[in-house]
């Protein structure tokens, strides 16, 4: 009977279905892991993003016209 048991204890374990409680449970333990940036790093590492994508853009665009501008030389009236 103790097999029973156990094997009924393992099942109900992995039994499929969503816990609504154990989720927000798991969710805040996990939550209280994290390592949350100061307002310092945040900051600076935002603006960082920001001037990287306006490079990035800036660079590509000159690279557009560039190319725009040898195909009106080659292919122009």
């Amino acid at each position: 009977m103790a097999k029973k048991d156990e094997a009924q204890e393992t099942q109900e374990i992995t039994a499929p279905g969503f816990n609504p409680t154990g989720f927000f449970k798991e969710t805040k333990e996990e939550l209280d892991k994290v390592v949350w940036p100061s307002r310092q790093q945040l900051i600076s590492e935002s603006l960082a993003v920001l001037l990287m994508v306006i490079l990035s853009a800036s660079l590509i665009y000159l690279v557009d016209n560039f190319f725009n501008w040898g195909a009106g030389k080659v292919f122009g009236p």
